[in-house]
């Protein structure tokens, strides 16, 4: 795969040299509280980017990376479509680079992958990143009841949100 490049960001696969920047910020406190994790956030992060049903593409901005975005897809002909996770450092929010880096992601999807529907899951209370997926053209499908274990081992709600390939804002 080829970098992907947008306004402010590229899009690269994330190999083994990106695990101790990605395991800083998913040590962040804004990021641990969504994206959770274990004592050892390096193996974690090394373990997702082994896993072949995901592909994971460091986040750059600046010469240096401050995230990472994912991608699956389901095959099954008849329900065939991608799904889109990120997470972002802290210290480069309300950048705009959120947004960017979901726009590059699901122009990539649908232009040089083939998916004709893309899903996106945040937290039903993270308005900061269903905002970003609104303005790539995200819509909300419904509210998923209990559906993400939070931190402390209770349960919240999740937004499931679609993009169809006529929806993406260019």
């Amino acid at each position: 795969m080829t970098v992907l490049h947008g306004d402010f960001v590229a899009l690269r696969p994330a190999d083994t040299s990106d695990i101790p920047a990605l395991a800083a910020i998913r040590a962040t406190p804004e990021v641990r509280a969504r994206w959770r994790g274990g004592e050892d956030l390096a193996a974690e992060t090394a373990e997702d980017l082994r896993d072949p049903e995901t592909r994971c593409l460091a986040i750059e901005y600046e010469g240096r990376v401050v995230g990472l975005i994912q991608w699956t897809a389901e095959e099954e002909p008849d329900y065939r479509h991608a799904g889109i996770d990120l997470y972002l450092d802290p210290a480069v929010h309300g950048k705009g680079l959120g947004t960017d880096a979901v726009r590059v992601m699901a122009r990539h999807l649908i232009d040089d992958q083939g998916h004709h529907r893309l899903t996106i899951d945040p937290a039903a209370d993270n308005a900061a990143a269903i905002r970003c997926y609104a303005k790539v053209g995200f819509r909300p499908v419904g509210v998923m009841r209990q559906y993400e274990r939070d931190a402390d081992g209770g349960w919240h709600d999740g937004l499931l949100m679609d993009l169809l390939a006529a929806e993406l804002v260019r």
